[in-house]
């Protein structure tokens, strides 16, 4: 029997779709253990992707940085290279945005659904979502952006969270798998778990 991903298009298992996922398996490039979502015994799915503390490079991270409930992502503050095209594109909430963090060194392109966006400043609130979207509808490609902050659930892993410091966390769904620092700026026990806002973001 077939197994089947749960159709999110997430991207972590190093595909664009779920559907290239399952081709990549049947050729013999993939196996089913590199979607996130699968569950080795009974072979069925799990709600999130589950996190080893370690990343690609042999990193210890203290938490993983999961989305609010019933959300696709983690919330992702950018700052476009040029700020201005946020207020001379128009960009509103429910666009699609288009680019690379470059600020904090990424090579990844990402498509964005954006929240909210400031004209003033020039900062952009996101989800992340699958790379499909940019294919299916017109996006504004910035091309390039500064990752001002994360805000999200952490799912401690090897240490908590801490106000004002500077930790080592792996954002939900890197399709590097490589983790990052941040500062923690805030920390709000939630019923949900742990909020917090991480800025000055970097990847070493």
């Amino acid at each position: 029997m077939t197994w089947v991903p749960p159709g999110k298009d997430c991207g972590a298992c190093g595909t664009a779709s779920c559907q290239e996922f399952l081709s990549r398996v049947e050729s013999g490039g993939k196996s089913y253990a590199d979607c996130p979502y699968y569950v080795t015994e009974g072979g069925g799915c799990r709600d999130a992707p589950s996190y080893s503390g370690i990343d690609v490079l042999g990193n210890r991270y203290d938490f993983a940085l999961r989305a609010f409930p019933g959300e696709p992502s983690a919330h992702k503050f950018i700052v476009p290279f040029r700020a201005d095209l946020v207020e001379r594109w128009d960009i509103r909430p429910g666009d699609l945005v288009t680019g690379r963090p470059a600020g904090p060194g990424c090579p990844v392109y990402h498509a964005l659904r954006v929240l909210s966006a400031n004209p003033v400043t020039g900062v952009l609130e996101c989800f992340t979502v699958g790379p499909l979207a940019a294919r299916r509808e017109k996006a504004h490609d910035v091309q390039a952006y500064y990752v001002h902050a994360f805000e999200g659930i952490a799912e401690v892993i090897n240490r908590p969270p801490t106000l004002g410091a500077r930790q080592r966390f792996l954002p939900g769904y890197c399709m590097m798998d490589l983790s990052h620092t941040a500062v923690v700026n805030m920390v709000l026990a939630k019923k949900e778990g742990i909020h917090v806002r991480l800025e000055d973001i970097r990847i070493q």
